[in-house]
């Protein structure tokens, strides 16, 4: 049996793998049941959440996350993200590799927003803007500037120090790497906006998003939390990694259609129907595109069966 740290884990998943990976995943498909979510109390703090997460490929793979979400971690200097990868067999259900569940969690997370952002972003889109200083805010970064020319990155925190010292974690090359102090001027300015937060109350205003630009929602996994406004909603050609996951999770597109800003319609597609080529995508140079994603166990299971397989090719 394969067991993969966290650093042997992001070894195994370089972004251009990963996000192939992905898109092969979201082509093929998986059984992918209803992941469950539990909230759990910590005195004292805010609460957590337990996330089991199953998906597999009938006769091929079988694999489950669990994931621990604890929001206090950000004051113990912690990852909020915790977790375990179990992949076995679909043939005889022998258990084939454990795989760190907050690596794979954050890189296969980055690679969702890539992959969409390979369909939605300007194709020239240079100039990104990272709205979180969490573990998720590197891999999120690095991942975007894996599939598109990436030249100048903003980070913004609600803590400045937090934001200079992601800001030291990077290693970009020729990239330039700047801390902003204006939210609303940086976003103002960039062509890709990449929110990663647990911000329960609207961080980005759609009437800062200049046009032709991409707003990539990470962090908002709940329908009481968001990181954007209604307006931001109602000017985006609005996609979403699965319509299943948004429509009952994303506080981004469930509040907009509580309040009816938006319908269920305005969803134009789902990364199954951008990976399949049933919808092209971002059409018009001047568009604004909003990808909203909570998730899928189908990311996991491709992640967890690429780090395997490289690690079994390379015994």
């Amino acid at each position: 049996m394969l067991v993969l740290d966290a650093a042997q884990t992001r070894a195994a998943l370089p972004w251009d793998g990963l996000v192939n990976a992905l898109g092969d995943m979201f082509v093929k498909g998986c059984v992918m049941p209803v992941r469950h979510h539990h909230e759990v109390a910590v005195p004292g703090e805010a609460d957590a959440t337990l996330l089991l997460m199953p998906a597999w490929q009938p006769g091929a793979y079988i694999g489950v996350k669990m994931v621990s979400v604890f929001p206090g971690n950000q004051t113990r200097g912690q990852p909020a993200i915790h977790g375990g990868y179990l992949l076995s067999s679909g043939k005889t259900g022998e258990l084939l590799a454990i795989v760190d569940g907050g690596e794979l969690t954050a890189r296969r997370t980055a690679a969702a927003s890539a992959l969409a952002a390979r369909f939605l972003a300007r194709e020239d889109a240079s100039r990104m803007l990272m709205v979180g200083t969490g573990r998720l805010s590197t891999n999120v970064i690095e991942a975007h500037a894996s599939v598109r020319p990436i030249r100048n990155v903003t980070i913004w925190g609600r803590d400045p120090k937090k934001a200079e010292a992601t800001a030291k974690e990077l290693s970009l090359g020729d990239i330039s790497v700047t801390v902003a102090t204006d939210l609303e001027a940086a976003a103002r300015e960039a062509d890709i906006i990449s929110c990663a937060t647990l911000s329960s109350a609207p961080l980005i205003r759609g009437d800062w998003l200049k046009a032709g630009a991409h707003l990539d929602l990470i962090g908002a996994f709940k329908p009481t939390m968001r990181e954007s406004d209604d307006r931001a909603a109602e000017r985006s050609s609005i996609f979403v990694d699965t319509r299943e996951g948004a429509l009952s999770e994303a506080g981004d597109i469930v509040q907009p259609i509580r309040s009816s800003v938006i319908t269920k319609d305005a969803i134009r597609a789902d990364l199954f129907e951008l990976a399949r080529g049933a919808h092209p995508g971002r059409t018009r140079a001047e568009e604004i595109t909003l990808f909203k994603s909570v998730g899928a166990a189908l990311e996991d299971l491709a992640g967890a069966v690429l780090a395997f397989e490289s690690q079994r090719d390379k015994s």
